[in-house]
């Protein structure tokens, strides 16, 4: 019955996408079999993106939260798709209350015994989940039960999802597929871990522990009396939502100050607790009327291990500190920018990027348009994000844009400054560089040392014709290869016309009309080895020109 009903998913879904992955295949060749490459503006780009928001929206929750997971993977998808994938809001019409009390009751009892009262019309509703209001022992609660039913469709799906892989793997490059492969995993995986509701407890437990002392956040308490593996039951915590600035205002609240808490809550969890709220859209954030921040729905939380932690703070002194150098060092430690990438052009991209998101004043610039420059040169040089840290990639996206609804004057990297400085970091980053220094000069001064030995050894082995030198080639591209190949087809058609002409001079039309054909089929061999796109003449993708040009197209 399963396998059933994923065949049935798997013929809609291929009807939905087909026209998307023609047009795909031409792009790579005109006419399907055969062609050249056909270049596609941001515009097209744009157009398919709004397409296969569509398509996702249409097939149901499992691909919206395939949608959202999309988005925060630049290295998968144009930057054109990322924009028009990050407006997409989980949110869906709540399932019939007959259903969802199934649910509730076989997970936990009558709902009359179980609650004092219950409110069957939802407060919210999302693809995987419905949140009621109700009361236990005159304690105001939000309970959050699983869609019904959706464990089957999820399953479903997640098979037509991994079938469709072969055939999406051909319409791809081969950078692309190996970040599809892996994407296929993380998101079956992440699905998963949405919909176990205890999980979900255990991570909201543990933060809102993080935050016991910090009377700026107020984060629901869990009920597990009345919580299980598809129901969750948590303190209800009212407010206004985060991005109502008119109310706000109303109520005297100072949302500069709100926007900092907010910047610097998540700059802790992501940096020292090493567990954090991963999905900060507008309606999973609210203020009190007292001005704390209330989180909601940890349902996509995620976790940083004390490696990324480290490289997640040395990105942020480098950006505040403007230097490039050590940008690029975390980017490539940290594994999202490839060590092959051609530095001095990576360098220039992160120039750019700060350059241009600099504002009226030199030391206002916004890490939002920073970490978009970033996408782009993510999807151009091809390689994978981690997970987590595609997520903290987006966490930092849409909590700077949070912010800067609160207060357009935000400083994000001022913030990040401040904290960084308050915890010591930046000091413990003065007081590393200070030691490698150290270390670097006293190397230094053993290789001074050692230089006159050694170049007295290397003297005498050339006075004593004992001296040799031995060079080895990298060739990763296949240049020498393709040198190769055009000499030998140049040779050769030279040959064949050489002996087109005598064979024709000797009367001998059949073998000069043979002679003829193999000098056409060299020429083409010959012309075709210096149209391919991969070819020596490669130019780099990044210029100041070409960056402008872009800028001037989007």
């Amino acid at each position: 019955m399963a396998l059933l009903r994923a065949y049935r998913r798997f013929v809609v879904v291929a009807w939905h996408f087909l026209p998307l992955l023609l047009a795909y295949a031409r792009d790579r060749r005109r006419f399907l079999l055969f062609g050249r490459p056909r270049p596609v503006d941001p515009e097209t780009h744009r157009r398919r993106a709004e397409v296969l928001l569509e398509s996702l929206l249409t097939l149901g929750p499992t691909f919206i939260k395939l949608g959202q997971l999309l988005s925060t993977r630049p290295d998968v998808l144009p930057p054109a798709y990322i924009d028009v994938l990050s407006a997409l809001q989980d949110e869906v019409p709540p399932a019939e209350w007959s259903a969802a009390k199934e649910v509730l009751e076989d997970e936990l009892g009558p709902v009359g015994q179980r609650f004092d009262e219950f409110d069957t019309d939802a407060i919210s509703g999302a693809s995987l989940g419905q949140v009621y209001r109700a009361s236990i022992d005159g304690r105001d609660v939000a309970v959050k039960i699983r869609r019904p039913n959706i464990e089957d469709l999820v399953e479903a799906d997640l098979l037509v999802i991994r079938w469709s892989m072969p055939i999406l793997m051909y319409f791809v490059d081969e950078s692309r597929a190996f970040s599809l492969e892996n994407l296929a995993d993380e998101f079956a995986k992440t699905i998963r871990e949405e919909m176990d509701y205890e999980r979900e407890a255990t991570m909201l437990t543990e933060i809102r522990a993080n935050f016991a002392d910090d009377d700026r956040f107020l984060i629901p308490e869990v009920v597990d009396s009345h919580s299980g593996p598809r129901v969750l039951t948590m303190e209800y915590a009212g407010g206004t939502k985060i991005n109502d600035v008119e109310t706000l205002d109303e109520k005297g609240i100072d949302r500069g100050r709100i926007a900092e808490n907010l910047q610097r809550s998540y700059l802790q969890m992501i940096i020292d607790d090493g567990v954090f709220h991963a999905d900060p859209h507008p309606g999973n954030l609210a203020v009190t009327d007292e001005g704390r921040i209330v989180f909601y729905d940890f349902g996509m939380s995620g976790r940083v291990d004390e490696f990324v932690q480290e490289k997640i703070v040395e990105f942020y002194i480098a950006v505040a500190n403007q230097d490039i150098d050590a940008i690029l060092d975390a980017l490539i430690e940290i594994g999202t920018l490839s060590p092959e990438a051609d530095r001095a052009v990576m360098a220039e991209v992160m120039e750019l990027a700060i350059a241009d998101a600099r504002g009226e004043d030199i030391e206002q610039y916004r890490v939002q348009q920073i970490v978009g420059q970033i996408e782009d040169s993510i999807y151009e040089f091809p390689f994978r994000l981690p997970a987590n840290l595609a997520l903290v990639l987006r966490v930092a996206t849409v909590v700077e844009g949070v912010c800067v609804t609160l207060d357009p004057d935000f400083d994000f990297i001022a913030t990040a400054t401040d904290y960084l400085t308050e915890q010591g970091y930046r000091e413990e980053s003065i007081r590393r560089i200070l030691e490698e220094s150290g270390q670097q000069f006293q190397r230094s001064a053993e290789a001074l040392v050692q230089i006159p030995p050694k170049v007295d050894r290397t003297l005498g082995r050339i006075d004593r014709d004992d001296f040799y030198v031995r060079v080895d080639v990298e060739d990763s591209q296949g240049n020498f290869d393709k040198l190769a190949k055009r000499l030998i087809y140049g040779l050769l058609l030279t040959m064949g016309l050489f002996s087109m002409g005598v064979l024709y001079a000797l009367e001998a039309p059949e073998a000069s009309v043979v002679a003829a054909v193999f000098s056409a089929v060299l020429t083409v061999l010959l012309y075709r080895s210096f149209r391919k796109p991969r070819s020596i003449r490669a130019k780099p993708q990044f210029t100041r020109q070409n960056l402008r040009q872009r800028r001037e197209e989007e």
